[in-house]
């Protein structure tokens, strides 16, 4: 085989498991463009389809083929029925955390309101037999705010010696993947380290919510429901069950689409009910979302962070510039005709391989990026946007986009949860245990040059 972009001979993504029996869900890649069409190759039976794929550099392994293959439908309903049989020894809390940009979705294919939508999803899980359904805007508090303070760091520390800047985001794991799996050096060192939300909500459902209900965590399953495919592959990071006692942070993935499909084959009667707290609040917290205008906002935050920090600067509303497309912008702060800061969003692959290849030859002029694998960013994601055909559903996403615009933006500093969190669960902000629960680590792939630079 030979995928369209290839640089090899032979595709060497795998095509077999021996997993026949978890194999069973239809997953198109989250890597095909809008608009584009590729040649289609099956990754295991988890029938996961790699489309106009970044690199052929083994990015996906026969193992994590294998272990993606569990992550679906049926392994959720393994736990669910597990539970309904007499041994309870072998029974599991079932914890579901939703993120915020699935949340448009779900309102968009339900005709309600993002907060109606939100009652109505917790109420199904819990009819099936979950027993918790969280937010995970509150690990995404925690994630904006480490990006924050190293950004900082990054900029009084960079040097043309030892260079810090740009900080390249970490919160994509379609994009963090390829910078491992096939960039490596120089661009892994510009990788932010504060780990993403869902890594976070992982910590924070396996470790600080399970000692609150004297749980081990091996005793909870933990679903996330994402937006996109590459969710799936994020729960298997090497490096993310060391403070978890060997529990992985996420043990099952869900995509908005597959929630949706399950939700169609179900007869049960359901009552809508209200999301729940990490905390055991008995009053239903508002929905809301960072300043995104379809992610998390991470330059926006950080932006007005830095600007203030750095320069004691105020920034209200952040203006963005469109440059090459609407899918490269740019937001700048200016002091007497002199630029301070310069921040850009790339969303999609082209972007992206523009962005890496100005940056290994130096002229790159940026201090920060939000990297998005995704064209049009999150809420396009895959697993919710994509029409039959296999290309973006463009009315739904415009829906969903207007969904999304309306759920009220507050910021992650604002938030009394997370400053508690961080005293009660980690000992403090720059405490070790902050560190090491909120923060990674990236690997080099050792590829030979000539791998790495691909061309579109």
């Amino acid at each position: 085989m030979k995928c369209e972009h290839c640089t090899r001979k032979e595709c060497s993504k795998k095509t077999k498991t021996d997993d026949q029996q978890n194999a069973s869900v239809d997953v198109p890649s989250p890597a095909q463009e809008n608009g584009e069409k590729g040649e289609f190759h099956k990754l295991a039976d988890a029938k996961i389809f790699l489309s106009d794929c970044l690199a052929c550099d083994s990015c996906v392994t026969e193992e994590e083929g294998v272990q993606v293959s569990q992550q679906n439908a049926k392994d959720f309903f393994r736990v669910l029925n597990l539970n309904k049989k007499c041994d309870s020894s072998l029974h599991k809390v079932l914890a579901v955390s939703v993120c915020p940009q699935s949340l448009p979705y779900f309102a968009a294919k339900f005709s309600l309101s993002v907060t109606d939508a939100s009652r109505r999803l917790c109420g199904f899980l819990k009819s099936l037999g979950v027993h918790y359904v969280f937010d995970t805007t509150i690990a995404a508090d925690f994630s904006i705010l480490e990006s924050q303070r190293e950004f900082v760091r990054r900029y009084h520390q960079h040097s043309e010696e030892q260079p810090t800047l740009p900080m390249l985001t970490s919160a994509c794991p379609g994009w963090v993947r390829y910078a491992e799996r096939v960039l490596g050096h120089p661009i892994t060192p510009h990788l932010c380290t504060a780990k993403s939300p869902q890594q976070i909500m992982g910590s924070l459902v396996k470790d600080y919510f399970a000692r609150r209900q004297n749980l081990s965590p091996d005793k909870i399953f933990h679903v996330i429901v994402a937006p996109c495919y590459d969710k799936k592959l994020e729960a298997l990071r090497e490096d993310f069950p060391t403070t978890l006692h060997s529990s992985r942070g996420a043990d099952c993935v869900l995509t908005s689409g597959e929630i949706v499909q399950i939700m169609g084959q179900s007869d049960l009667p359901v009552k809508d009910a209200a999301v729940d707290t990490l905390f055991g609040d008995l009053e239903e917290g508002e929905l809301r979302r960072h300043d995104g205008a379809s992610s998390d906002g991470y330059l926006a935050h950080v932006f007005r962070h830095a600007a203030k920090e750095l320069f004691n600067e105020d920034v209200g509303e952040v203006t963005y510039r469109a440059l090459r497309n609407k899918d490269f912008q740019e937001v700048t702060l200016e002091r007497d005709g002199k630029v301070l800061l310069r921040f850009a969003a790339a969303c999609g692959f082209r972007n992206i391989q523009n962005m890496v290849l100005k940056l290994k030859k130096g002229r790159f002029p940026y201090h920060f990026v939000e990297v998005l694998a995704c064209a049009g960013g999150c809420l396009s994601g895959r697993g919710q946007a994509q029409a039959e055909d296999g290309r973006t559903d463009k009315a739904l996403l415009r829906q969903m986009e207007g969904i999304y615009a309306h759920i009220p933006v507050r910021p992650a500093e604002t938030s009394a949860h997370v400053q508690a969190l961080y005293q009660e669960w980690l000992g403090g902000a720059d405490s070790p245990r902050a560190q090491e629960t909120l923060h990674t680590a990236y690997g080099d792939p050792g590829h030979p040059a000539h791998s790495r630079d691909i061309k579109w």
